[in-house]
């Protein structure tokens, strides 16, 4: 053994053997990676002698798009050819594949971009995108494995591939995060701050190698002085004030660790609260696009009762469904009140007022460290009692007494380096290795 050990010492770089490679797999998985970085190298050889770069994008889901800016800077300049391939996304059940596949396929085509599905109808053959695209360079959206193995990072360990979070980390689910084959195997993985760097450090087989703080991509309209939103609320006038509910799919007991989600608690009280607000505000119900799924599970609501609900918020007079793009409900809103990991960070964003509802004392214990400096910043909901109180003192009569703290927080923490965008970073550095 001790021969093995020197052997692997003498031809594995420091930080792959520091992790400890003597059970089987994981010295597969050390091989792997080595090899992976070494047809990285390979591969920004052949892509920096071509005049203009096939970029593709895989896409399982309207709510993991992340790359929009990043998209269009590249559709702007004459060196990049980008493409959106739609994938299925199997999270949600077989039932779900071809409604989600349908629904944002319309919607990304209405906005005009080069998006094409892997499945042909006509025929029912899946897309070859090694063979019929010859990519140059891949962007991944979702790190798990629910689509098919031919759209997964597995299938492109010669090819230069990148991965930016499809929601902002800021759980202690750090394995998930940063320890994936997508993580460890990607030429490129783009993080949202310093700290999450050092996480990827401490936590990937790669020791976070492949890292790029630039900043987190989807949040970049929100950062757009440029950027005109839609207006997506069913009242259009704005002396109505504007709240998002975000329940979270992680229901106790079906909640992967985390059990974030008040939801069951509240889904009446909420109801009662648009109705009593009706000529003062107008709900938003954003739910977690697994938490319909999660809902229609016959031990919790089942499908029936889940869609009736959901079918409520939509018929409400004061009250609306959106279960895909959220970047102009947030910019229009006034508020938001949620249990959403991610949103912690994301809305922040605004700098608009929001609370978390809190379904056990021992939520900080499921944060990182920049999950938890987030979560001081929210206004926190034990009760109904409190959550009535932030509507009406906060929201309706303007008494934000937290909104200095969240701007120093966004200075601070979360705020894109350089002066620039996120995505403005990730260009800049992808356009840096392939053309200087």
């Amino acid at each position: 053994m001790q021969i093995v050990k020197i052997v692997l010492q003498k031809i594995l770089p420091v930080h792959i053997y520091n992790i400890g490679l003597i059970p089987y797999k994981k010295l597969q998985f050390a091989l792997k990676i080595i090899s992976t970085q070494r047809n990285h190298k390979k591969a920004l050889k052949r892509v920096r002698k071509k005049e203009k770069i096939k970029a593709v994008f895989f896409l399982l889901h309207e709510s993991s798009w992340k790359y929009d800016h990043l998209y269009k800077l590249m559709e702007l300049d004459d060196r990049y050819d980008p493409v959106i391939i739609l994938c299925p996304f199997y999270r949600t059940g077989e039932d779900d594949v071809m409604w989600v596949m349908s629904k944002t396929y319309n919607s990304f085509k209405k906005n005009g971009y080069n998006i094409f599905k892997s499945l042909n109808e006509e025929t029912g053959q899946w897309l070859d995108v090694k063979k019929e695209i010859q990519p140059d360079i891949v962007f991944f959206t979702i790190p798990y494995s629910f689509t098919r193995p031919e759209y997964l990072i597995q299938n492109y360990l010669d090819t230069l591939t990148c991965y930016v979070p499809y929601g902002y980390k800021n759980s202690y689910l750090n394995q998930l995060h940063f320890n994936q084959a997508t993580q460890n195997l990607v030429w490129k993985f783009f993080l949202e701050t310093n700290i999450h760097q050092e996480l990827s450090r401490k936590y990937s087989r790669n020791k976070g190698v492949n890292t790029v703080v630039t900043g987190y991509p989807g949040m970049d309209t929100l950062l757009s002085k440029s950027y005109i939103p839609k207006n997506v609320w069913k009242i259009k006038h704005r002396n109505i004030k504007r709240i998002i509910w975000a329940p979270h799919h992680t229901i106790p007991d079906y909640g992967a660790t985390l059990d974030f989600s008040t939801f069951l608690k509240y889904c009446d009280f909420m109801l009662e609260l648009a109705e009593k607000y009706k000529d003062q505000l107008q709900f938003a119900f954003k739910p977690h696009p697994i938490l319909r799924a999660n809902l229609s599970n016959s031990s919790i609501w089942g499908k029936q009762r889940t869609d009736n609900y959901y079918k409520k918020w939509e018929e409400l007079s004061n009250g609306q469904l959106n279960e895909f793009e959220y970047l102009d409900l947030f910019i229009t809103s006034d508020a938001m009140i949620h249990d959403c990991g991610s949103f912690s960070v994301e809305y922040l964003y605004t700098l608009k007022p929001v609370m978390f509802l809190i379904n056990d004392e021992s939520i900080t214990d499921r944060y990182n460290e920049v999950g938890k400096m987030a979560f001081s910043k929210l206004y926190h909901g034990r009760n109904k009692d409190e959550i009535e109180s932030f509507i009406v003192n906060t929201v309706l009569m303007c008494n934000d007494y937290k909104s200095e703290e969240r701007i120093k927080f966004f200075n601070e923490i979360i705020k894109p380096p350089n002066g620039i965008t996120a995505s403005e970073n990730i260009f800049n550095f992808i356009t840096a290795q392939i053309f200087n």
